[in-house]
């Protein structure tokens, strides 16, 4: 049969949803290769009336992945912006916030905090101000409410949509699937359909899903998670990934500075001088040090 090029909508171990000629395929791959996200474009060759087999994947734009010392995750292929929700109450992570910004960084996509449950008036003031040294560094932060005002949330957060491929990440319990269900029309619907392919059942958390808008226009909802591991990025990525560091790089005194405690470094000078916040700074040594510990570094 003929190749047919279809888009993944889902993936659970090594069984993948295409989408592709207006139906949804359960695709698997040759061997035990993995190495498949969900927003991938792949050719993939037809073995029944709506099953086949990946030959390939098509060259990817961006991909996002968490990694710790030995694996990693593939969250989502083709993004091209990442909203991060957080909200007021419970209390969410600044470290998954700021490893969650960096990863985009890095992979080279737009990223904005969603601040969700706004219409808890007590938490409120004190999430703002834990939200807003984000916003000083570029990234813009969008406040709604999901079940308190849905109507609101919709008329903000959806123009942002159009023309992108969107991907929303964040613990549990952020409102993160209330907010899906209203961006995306019939989402639990299509929950229901992917789940059944994939043999998932009511557990559809799991695993990261696509939903198509328009032809320009995707979500990609994710599993709640607790950590963001970046073992992957290498000292040169990770500097380059802190949008703050970027007009004090190339100004230390040695070409090789690795601005942990060289002299003349003028990272380390501007995080003196409070130009650059000292936590931050603390976040990248803890980045570096992680990727050092990746077997066969260099």
């Amino acid at each position: 049969m003929a190749e047919r090029l279809g888009l993944i909508v889902a993936a659970h171990g090594r069984h993948y949803l295409a989408q592709a000629d207006g139906q949804l395929w359960q695709c698997v791959t040759r061997g035990k290769k993995s190495d498949i996200a969900t927003g991938d474009q792949v050719r993939f060759r037809a073995t029944s009336l709506d099953q086949g087999v990946i030959e390939a994947i098509q060259p990817r734009a961006t991909l996002l992945y968490r990694s710790d010392q030995f694996k990693s995750k593939l969250l989502a292929a083709n993004v091209t912006q990442l909203f991060i929700v957080v909200a007021t109450e419970p209390g969410f992570s600044e470290d998954l916030v700021s490893r969650s910004l960096v990863a985009a960084e890095a992979a080279g996509i737009r990223a904005r905090l969603v601040l969700n449950k706004i219409d808890i008036e007590a938490q409120r003031e004190s999430a703002r101000e834990r939200v807003a040294r984000y916003e000083a560094l570029g990234y813009p932060v969008h406040e709604v409410s999901a079940k308190d005002d849905p109507a609101h949330a919709v008329d903000t957060l959806r123009p942002l949509l159009q023309g992108q491929s969107t991907i929303l990440i964040g613990q549990s319990g952020m409102g993160k699937s209330s907010l899906v269900n209203l961006l995306v029309p019939d989402a639990d619907i299509a929950v229901r359909e992917i789940s059944q392919r994939l043999d998932t059942g009511k557990h559809t958390t799991t695993f990261t899903r696509l939903y198509s808008i328009d032809d320009t226009t995707s979500v990609i909802d994710s599993p709640g998670f607790q950590e963001f591991g970046l073992y992957h990025l290498s000292e040169g990525m990770l500097e380059r990934a802190f949008p703050e560091f970027a007009s004090h790089l190339g100004s230390c005194r040695f070409y090789n500075c690795h601005h942990v405690a060289e002299p003349g470094c003028a990272l380390l000078q501007a995080v003196a001088e409070e130009q650059i916040d000292a936590s931050r700074h603390q976040l990248y040594l803890q980045l570096r040090h992680e990727s050092l510990q990746k077997p066969g570094y260099r």
